[in-house]
């Protein structure tokens, strides 16, 4: 059975619901790690957040059976945003702030043009040049903290997990996944979860567990991540995925940044040096440019995002 086409009201709410809800979880991320094990905190997160979104379709009487193909596709893709992706940001976030994280995290959509190039696509001129502005504004976020040994594995894992959650998406619009974005949701944290569950226990995170582990502003943060980050956030990105085409869907990458910033600074008192924050401008430019010259620019895709949409669905075909 065909989906019936969202509408632009729908699309822009799931959008300004990722652009808000995912800046904080950086945030978020940076108050539960504090005294929670990262890997143990990322997997069981994805697992109950899981949990109660397959219990709530399970209520609504929908099905959650889904293929072979379906499920090898939701394996990779769980695991490449969730496990690889959001989950290293929790180890992360234990050594670098959490504006720089979603600084770097801005850099995906330019990871997609490069992506697109060696898949054979052309992007425009000014979209090639655009994502090359965007790599030198991402070494100048990570040049600051490139004399420091655990920061600088950090940022380099930082932008190993943005990799990650980059093919990730990029895979989404080519595997088979299950028609509802919200079946698809529960199976992808599932995995996701289950993923970095096995990895803490692997590590010996299980042994770190103690009274102090459990301090009530890293469980309000983690209780924040399972119901906004994971179930709100995560299915209002599956759903922009399946019915949005990539080019607007990935424009919550220069709000997110910004949303961080601010938070990090207010909740956390985080003050990135000048060199960081000139190229986090640098990244937030070049993503517009990226943003308007594929998507034909914001007013239009507002304007007419029944053709958009049209053409994201004959992209995952």
């Amino acid at each position: 059975m065909e989906m019936s086409r969202p509408s632009r009201t729908q699309i822009w709410t799931a959008l300004a619901i990722v652009y808000f809800v995912w800046g904080s979880t950086y945030v978020a991320i940076k108050l539960a790690v504090r005294t929670l094990p990262p890997l143990l905190a990322g997997g069981t997160r994805f697992l109950l957040a899981s949990a109660i979104l397959a219990t709530v379709l399970l209520v609504l009487r929908r099905s959650l059976r889904i293929t072979r193909a379906e499920l090898i596709g939701t394996a990779i893709v769980g695991t490449m945003l969730l496990a690889l992706g959001v989950g290293l940001v929790h180890i992360v976030e234990q050594h670098i702030d959490s504006s720089v994280a979603a600084m770097i995290a801005g850099t995906v959509p330019l990871q997609i043009i490069l992506l697109r190039l060696l898949a054979g696509e052309n992007p425009a001129r000014a979209t090639r040049l655009s994502t090359l502005a965007g790599l030198v504004g991402l070494a100048l976020v990570v040049a600051p903290g490139l004399g420091s040994g655990s920061t600088a594995l950090g940022l380099a894992v930082m932008i190993s997990a943005t990799m990650s959650w980059t093919l990730g998406s990029f895979l989404s619009k080519r595997l088979p996944l299950p028609e509802n974005p919200f079946v698809a949701t529960v199976w992808e944290m599932a995995f996701g979860g289950t993923f970095l569950l096995v990895g803490a226990l692997a590590v010996g995170e299980g042994g770190q567990l103690d009274s102090s582990t459990f301090a009530l502003d890293s469980l309000l943060a983690w209780a924040y991540l399972v119901v906004m980050g994971s179930i709100v956030g995560f299915s209002a990105y599956a759903w922009l995925l399946r019915t949005a085409p990539i080019s607007l869907v990935v424009t919550h990458q220069y709000v997110n940044p910004l949303v961080a910033v601010a938070l990090g600074a207010l909740l956390l008192g985080e003050r990135p040096v000048p060199t960081t924050l000139a190229g986090a401008a640098l990244i937030v430019g070049a993503v517009v440019v990226t943003a308007r010259h594929e998507g034909g620019g914001a007013a239009r895709e507002e304007a007419d995002v029944s053709s958009e949409v049209a053409e994201g669905e004959r992209r995952a075909a």
